[in-house]
């Protein structure tokens, strides 16, 4: 836009010097500019003047400054002294260029500068807006409901950030006051229902060893004893996950994952044998910091798993590295739902146990920071636990 009003103001300035040129025609005398005014005129005589007027740019090369110049000329024809004559009028853009690149810069500076100033600005006052946000969103990730720290309120300078924070805390002590009564009455209970447990379970096994009940009443009480096993073992499961929920197992120590497997393995030796089942394990020497009692616990569930829902004569497979331990087994059903096996009380119909075995391993993989995984593959469903470096 510039560039066209600067050629539109250097047409206007050619047109003039041409009309000056034909008034000292008038004359009979040829105009010559002033050597200040940045301006060539140049005569060639023709034969016969023709009515044009040809505008363009050009690069010359200025006498005066010693230089070459970009330039705007204007090229007529008309009579000189009553000859004919080809005008050429060449007039230098280099000043005007000039005044236009200090006028931008004198335009443009202040602007970049108000801009800048504007940015800085808006930066500081929305970091002071929004970094009292980011650490209420900060404290919202780190707020644990099972941990005993409250969540924590940040002061906020803006007054819906202060209803929103204030929301907030309300919310988390609500949450964390229902928690705790739920978690209070869940150990509460277990530890009640553990007492009565205990006393129907001696009861059926003296009236099962007695020889005066009939084949009716015997198969009956064994019936009654095989659910209240499985009520205590229930009742059991339950009061892990709460330990384990509440972080109550912290005893964490160097363990020797090998060694830990082989004596699990000697323990669960009978089972495995009883159903002829056939193990296969490769165990690399490998030693984590852990806790025993989740580790133990851990190991215990894989051995269980494997070995409930296999086959008589079936395959286990144990593989142990420094990043992983991977337990495979063989079983009559096909690949489970990987969404929901780790799922409270999710287990197959024909399953006889409590539902609670591959939950409580996903929560101690959550507690120990392991990743625990499900997979099917060549008939062999394979549960691998990735360790945290």
């Amino acid at each position: 836009m510039l560039v066209f009003y600067l050629d539109r103001q250097i047409d206007h300035d050619l047109v003039e010097e041409i009309m000056e040129v034909k008034e000292y025609s008038d004359k009979n005398s040829f105009y010559k500019p002033h050597e200040f005014e940045d301006l060539i005129v140049q005569y060639k005589k023709i034969k016969q003047a023709r009515l044009l007027s040809i505008y363009a740019d050009t690069v010359f090369y200025n006498p005066v400054k010693h230089r070459t110049e970009s330039a705007r000329y204007l090229k007529t024809e008309f009579e000189i002294v009553g000859q004919p004559y080809q005008v050429l009028v060449i007039a230098s853009k280099f000043e005007r260029q000039e005044q236009i690149r200090n006028i931008c810069l004198i335009i443009l500076l202040p602007v970049m500068l108000l801009f800048g100033l504007v940015l800085l600005v808006n930066r500081i006052l929305l970091k002071k807006i929004w970094n009292p946000f980011e650490q209420l969103l900060k404290n919202i990730t780190a707020f644990n409901i099972s941990q005993e720290n409250p969540y924590k309120s940040v002061d906020m300078p803006i007054m819906e950030f202060r209803q929103l924070n204030q929301v907030l805390v309300e919310l988390s002590g609500k949450v964390k006051s229902d928690y705790d009564e739920i978690k209070l009455f869940t150990e509460n209970a277990s530890h009640e229902m553990m007492t009565p447990l205990a006393v129907i379970n001696s009861k059926l096994d003296n009236m099962l060893q007695s020889n005066v009940l009939g084949k009716d009443d015997g198969e009956t009480l064994v019936e009654l004893y095989k659910a209240t096993s499985r009520l205590t073992k229930l009742n059991q499961s339950l009061l892990l996950l709460v330990k384990i929920d509440n972080n109550l197992l912290q005893d964490e120590e160097k363990i020797h994952l090998k060694s830990l497997i082989e004596e699990k393995t000697v323990y669960f030796q009978e089972l495995i044998s009883e159903r002829n089942l056939i193990l296969d394990s490769a165990l690399a020497d490998v030693t984590i910091a852990a806790s025993r009692q989740l580790l133990e616990i851990l190991i215990n569930n894989l051995f269980s798993n494997v070995i409930r829902h296999n086959y008589d004569g079936g395959m286990i497979e144990i593989r142990l590295n420094a990043e992983k331990i991977v337990f495979s087994n063989t079983g009559h059903n096909k690949a489970l739902d990987p969404e929901k096996i780790f799922d409270r009380f999710y287990k197959d119909n024909s399953s006889e146990g409590t539902g609670l075995g591959l939950a409580i391993l996903k929560q101690i993989c959550n507690r120990q920071h392991y990743l625990l995984e499900y997979s099917y593959h060549h008939d062999l469903h394979t549960f691998t636990i990735k360790f945290n470096k």
